[in-house]
């Protein structure tokens, strides 16, 4: 129930509204067995001390009322313009995660004892990219987020909001229990992709895909992939964390020319070497990646300080006007009208024991 603005939870209290004229009935005591009071001079300051205990008294059952009724401002949606963007984070959940990163100084360390020294003193991945994303997501309090994570499947955990204590209750949730066995890098996509079914576009959209690990594609994933990117304007950036002896990504690389006749052995040499790099999953991913029709990044992190400028760098990248919907949830003001009733309560035991003493 709605009125003037303000709605009611228990409206069915508002049927005891009647009880708060109890106080303007006149009372057997009240009644004086004088035939005049004329001869009597004018009592002003009884008059006003009457009304305002009646009032008092009024106000305090009325108010009562109003309280039990439960009253409140109703939930609206407020348009908002800020500076940022929308951001899927798409985190890697499976057991890979879990392994350690190197440390910051491995590229000094003798391969040799490399591995023992990112098993002694590396951090888990998962454990650094949450604290990184972390504080990524509270240093942008104009941005919307969400966050997906994924193993064998995508697994919805927050929808779209601009309230980072959900988002971060969220990621902190990502640290419990361990992954699983199975990655699918490309289910993943597609369920962050269809994320933004439905949203009307306000502006700048990120998917920030968290993984150590890549995928070969079928040609329905990638046509899918292709196909939501475009349609939705959404950006993709890689935080690839890379584990120790897995492939190293470049930059911007083109393919080769095609095999024709009279082509010299390097040439044969260095496309066959291209294609060859096709069977490792990490670099088939990033070449698709490099084919898509909207922007595409990568950041390569070998160390946690890799990941910690990888994250910064893409709060630089976006920093864009934004339009977003924020609701705001229903106001409930029982309690200051229970303070109200209280209030005049108060009073009128104030008013009732200056009375008694005037009396006395």
């Amino acid at each position: 129930m709605t009125f003037a603005g303000v709605d009611f939870a228990q409206p069915w209290a508002l049927l005891l509204l009647p009880l708060a004229v109890l106080p303007l009935l006149r009372r057997r005591r009240d009644t004086l067995a004088f035939p005049t009071l004329d001869w009597l001079p004018a009592d002003r300051a009884g008059r006003i001390a009457g009304f305002a205990g009646r009032a008092l008294a009024v106000l305090a059952i009325a108010a009562t009322v109003l309280a039990l009724a439960g009253p409140g401002t109703p939930e609206t949606t407020v348009m908002r313009t800020g500076r940022g963007a929308e951001i899927m984070i798409l985190m890697d959940r499976s057991r890979s995660m879990d392994a350690k990163m190197k440390p910051s100084d491995w590229r000094t360390i003798d391969p040799h004892s490399l591995l023992y020294q990112v098993d002694s003193r590396g951090e888990p991945k998962s454990a650094v990219a949450r604290d990184l994303l972390s504080a990524f997501v509270g240093r942008r309090p104009d941005d919307r987020f969400s966050l997906m994570f994924f193993s064998a499947g995508p697994m919805h955990v927050v929808p779209f909001t601009q309230h980072d204590e959900v988002v971060q209750a969220g990621i902190r949730a990502g640290g419990m229990g361990r992954g699983l066995s199975d990655t699918n890098v490309g289910r993943a996509l597609t369920g962050a992709i269809d994320s933004f079914e439905q949203r009307a576009y306000t502006g700048s959209r990120i998917i920030l895909l968290v993984t150590d690990g890549g995928a070969h594609l079928d040609e329905p994933t990638r046509k899918h992939i292709r196909e939501g990117l475009k349609a939705h304007r959404i950006a993709l950036h890689w935080l690839y964390l890379r584990t120790l002896n897995a492939p190293e990504l470049g930059a911007e690389e083109s393919a080769p020319p095609p095999a024709a006749d009279g082509d010299s052995p390097e040439a044969i040499e260095t496309r066959n070497a291209y294609y060859a790099q096709e069977s490792v999953p990490e670099v088939s991913l990033h070449r698709f990646f490099q084919s898509l029709p909207v922007t595409y990044r990568l950041y390569q992190a070998d160390n946690p300080d890799d990941l910690a400028k990888a994250v910064a760098e893409v709060g630089r990248q976006q920093n864009f006007p934004l339009d977003y919907d924020e609701r705001i949830p229903r106001q409930d003001h029982s309690r200051a009208v229970f303070a109200v009733a209280a209030l005049c309560c108060a009073l009128l035991l104030v008013h009732r024991s200056l009375l008694l003493r005037s009396w006395l």
